[in-house]
């Protein structure tokens, strides 16, 4: 079978999973190049400019499993990022690196439903609120858990309070996920007093806010690894 290249933003880790439920997980990342959406507050836009795709690397599979490889062995879990790595077909890859005995996790904002999906153990839907500048909509998500694996989170960024009652309403549309609001980081946020500082302020309010709306459910999480390594790219 003929091998597809694929645009690589960057292939690192070991290191720490910094959002969601795998949060304290240890991880290796693949970073793909490439999204379908623009988030005004994108922390990763050497992976979504097409100004960066000079930067990028096109690698087959075989490429990625020898790079992964060298990085560390199975069965660590490797998770598939971006940009949106739903724009891409990745059933090869995921297979390749499942025979190999990695696990697999993947995080996209929903806005592509891709039937490789079912070859994950962890689906991450990550829907953009209002405050990226374009949401993802209900019917979008939907689409997606056609195909989403058993383990599947629904974690959306908050930066405020259209973003909060955006994601009530997922949570409220997705009664069977599991529910994490991740409080959002203002890209001008660098270092770790200031970053703590953001997320005592933002808890405080979020708490608030859940309380109110009875959803004891939901899981209230900081960006762990902004506060670990601030903004620092490969970590």
């Amino acid at each position: 079978m003929r091998e597809r290249r694929l645009p690589i933003a960057e292939i690192f880790g070991p290191t720490v999973q910094g959002e969601g439920l795998l949060a304290g997980s240890l991880s290796l990342f693949i970073r793909f190049g490439g999204c379908d959406y623009r988030c005004d507050w994108c922390d990763t836009l050497y992976a979504v400019l097409p100004e960066h795709r000079h930067e990028w690397r096109w690698l087959n599979e075989s490429e990625i499993v020898h790079e992964v490889q060298q990085l560390a062995p199975p069965p660590i879990l490797i998770t598939l990022t971006g940009g949106n790595p739903a724009i891409h077909r990745l059933e090869q890859l995921i297979e390749r690196l499942k025979i190999e005995g990695y696990r697999l996790a993947c995080e996209t904002q929903g806005s592509i439903a891709c039937k490789w999906f079912r070859q994950l153990d962890i689906l991450v839907l990550s829907p953009k609120p209002p405050s990226a500048g374009g949401s993802t909509s209900v019917a979008e998500v939907q689409a997606c858990l056609q195909y989403a694996p058993t383990d599947t989170t629904l974690k959306i960024v908050v930066f405020n309070r259209e973003d909060y009652l955006y994601a009530r309403a997922l949570f409220e549309a997705f009664p069977q996920l599991p529910a994490v609001l991740q409080i959002g980081t203002p890209p001008t946020l660098q270092t770790p007093q200031e970053l703590v500082a953001h997320y005592r302020e933002q808890t405080v309010c979020l708490l608030r806010w859940l309380h109110e709306d009875r959803l004891y459910r939901v899981r209230l999480l900081p960006q762990l690894h902004r506060i670990l390594f601030e903004a620092t790219r490969g970590v």
